[in-house]
């Protein structure tokens, strides 16, 4: 796959009946972000597409860092984040370099719970930050 025709992907993000997180994947840096409320009409046809993102983007085989600021996600996202964090993880086994920032509200014991699950299934060396 052609890497050098990756473009950056941003989506703003959206609150309404439906919330849709705020996305920047930089495709020179490999710094993602994924910000905000992900309770979402499509939630498979918007995680797929950011799991597609990070998979021309490993062609690269240079460094993903992403960060994690999201106050609130539903089941579905939690499974969509889930398949991201899945495909980071065989990114890492076959030895690429993999950073995840996790940041949540320090009030918020439910999201620091969600993320510790996802550091136990996934194996992933997540960092957990807390902010007020």
């Amino acid at each position: 796959m052609e890497t050098t025709n990756l473009n950056d992907l941003e989506i703003t993000g959206e609150k309404g009946t439906y919330f849709i997180p705020y996305v920047r994947f930089n495709a020179e840096t490999g710094k993602c972000l994924l910000e905000g409320e992900s309770y979402l009409e499509n939630t498979w046809e918007f995680y797929n597409q950011l799991k597609a993102w990070l998979q021309s983007y490993s062609a690269t085989n240079k460094p993903i860092f992403l960060d994690f600021k999201l106050t609130y996600f539903n089941t579905s996202s939690s499974k969509g984040i889930f398949e991201l964090l899945m495909f980071l993880k065989e990114y890492e086994n076959n030895g690429g370099k993999v950073m995840i920032n996790w940041y949540y509200p320090e009030y918020d014991e439910d999201l620091l719970e969600e993320a510790e699950d996802f550091i136990e299934d996934t194996q992933l060396a997540i960092r957990l930050i807390p902010y007020k």
